[in-house]
C-alpha cells in the first residue's frame, strides 16, 4: 500500500468569497458568472473596494484534494505559492487537514489568488490572479516526484494546460513520473475553454490517462458531438474511464468496464463555487475506498449540492454523516 491515496497537481490558489448585493455587483461593472485573469495591480483595486473576504485555500485541484482529505482520504498536493501572507495561510490549512504538500516556494512572487463575487442568485464571478501558480512547471515537479511516486494516483487540473509551456511542462513531468511509478493517471478538463484553445495538449495527455471528469460542455468539446449522452459514449474510444456531469441531469459514469447514470439531487444553491471539484474528490474517495462506482457517483452528487448550498468550496457539514450517502 503506498503512503498515498491521491496526489494533486494544480494552480494553488486562495480563495477571496465576498458575498455583495445586486447593487454591489453593478457597481463593479462586470459580466455576471465569468472568470477573468487579472494581473497583481488589478486585483489589488477590487481587493481596495471591498471588505473582509473570507480566505480559503484552493484551486480546482486544490479544491478536490481538500475534499478528499476531508472525508478520510491520504492526500498530498504539489503546487507553486508565493512567500507571502497567503502563501503562510495555504500551507497551514493543508498541514491542518493532513495534506501532505511540495516544497515550491517563490520568492519575490505572490500567491494566486481568486476574488469570488458572489451575488443573492448564487452566481459567481471571479477575478483571478494566478501570481504564482503559474510559475508551476516540470522542474517544479521533478523535485517534488516522491509525492507522486508515493501516490497511488495522481490528479492533474486542466487549467495547467494553459499556463502555456510552464504548465504543460510540469504535466508532461508528472504524466513521466506516474508512468515509472506504476502511479494512475486522472485528469480534470476544468473549462471547456481548455479544449478548444489547448486541445492538442489536453488530447495528448489523455492518451496516457486511466480516468477523466469533464462536464457536459467539455465532454462534447472533446468528442466533437451535439449531446452529453452521445459525448459520453465517444469518450470510450479516448480514455478507458471516465465521469460526464450534467448538472440537474445528473452524471454519466464509465468505471472498469461498467457503465451507470447517477441521478442527481435537488438543491437550492446559494453559491456554485466548487461543484465540480468536490464530485471529482467524492467520486475517488469513493471507488479507491472499496464502494461501487453507482454508490460512489450518488455520495459524489450528494456531496456536490450540499457544498452549492454553502458559500466557498470547503465542506461545512458533519462528514460522518456525509459518507453515509455512499452506503445509502
Amino acid at each position: 500500500m503506498k503512503e498515498f491515496q491521491l496526489c494533486g497537481l494544480g494552480n494553488a490558489i486562495v480563495d477571496l468569497f465576498l458575498e455583495v448585493s445586486d447593487q454591489q455587483f453593478a457597481d463593479f461593472g462586470f459580466e455576471r458568472g465569468t472568470m477573468r485573469l487579472v494581473d497583481v495591480a488589478e486585483q489589488q483595486v477590487l481587493l481596495n473596494r471591498t471588505a473582509n473576504p473570507r480566505l480559503v485555500s484552493g484551486g480546482s485541484v486544490g479544491n478536490s484534494v481538500i475534499g478528499f482529505a476531508q472525508l478520510g482520504g491520504r492526500a498530498a498536493y504539489i503546487g507553486t505559492l508565493g512567500s507571502d501572507a497567503y502563501g503562510e495561510h495555504y500551507q497551514k490549512e493543508l498541514k491542518d487537514l493532513g495534506i501532505a504538500m511540495g516544497q515550491a516556494i517563490l520568492k519575490e512572487e505572490n500567491t494566486g489568488t481568486s476574488c469570488v463575487l458572489i451575488t443573492p442568485d448564487a452566481e459567481r464571478t471571479m477575478r483571478t490572479c494566478l501570481g504564482a501558480a503559474e510559475k508551476l512547471s516540470g522542474k517544479h515537479v521533478a523535485a517534488d516526484r516522491k509525492l507522486i511516486e508515493a501516490s497511488e494516483w495522481v490528479f492533474i487540473e486542466g487549467y495547467l494546460f494553459s499556463n502555456n509551456e510552464p504548465g504543460q511542462q510540469a504535466v508532461r513531468e508528472a504524466l513521466a513520473v506516474a508512468a515509472a511509478a506504476n502511479t494512475k493517471i486522472a485528469i480534470t478538463c476544468s473549462d471547456a475553454f481548455i479544449v478548444h484553445v489547448f486541445g492538442h495538449a489536453l488530447k495528448d495527455a489523455l492518451n496516457q490517462a486511466d480516468l477523466f471528469f469533464c462536464n457536459a460542455a467539455e465532454a462534447m468539446a472533446v468528442t466533437n458531438t451535439a449531446d452529453s449522452q452521445l459525448a459520453f459514449e465517444a469518450m470510450k474510444d479516448i480514455v478507458p474511464n471516465c465521469v460526464v456531469t450534467d448538472g440537474p441531469a445528473g452524471a454519466y459514469i464509465r468505471w472498469e468496464g461498467k457503465e451507470c447514470h447517477v441521478p442527481a439531487f435537488r438543491t437550492e444553491p446559494k453559491d456554485l463555487t466548487g461543484a465540480g471539484d468536490m464530485f471529482a474528490a467524492a467520486f475517488l474517495y469513493g471507488v479507491l475506498h472499496g464502494h461501487s462506482p453507482e454508490a460512489a457517483g450518488r455520495g459524489a452528487n450528494y456531496l456536490a449540492s450540499r457544498v452549492i448550498r454553502q458559500v466557498g468550496a470547503r465542506l461545512d457539514i458533519d462528514i460522518d454523516a456525509a459518507k453515509a450517502e455512499f452506503r445509502a
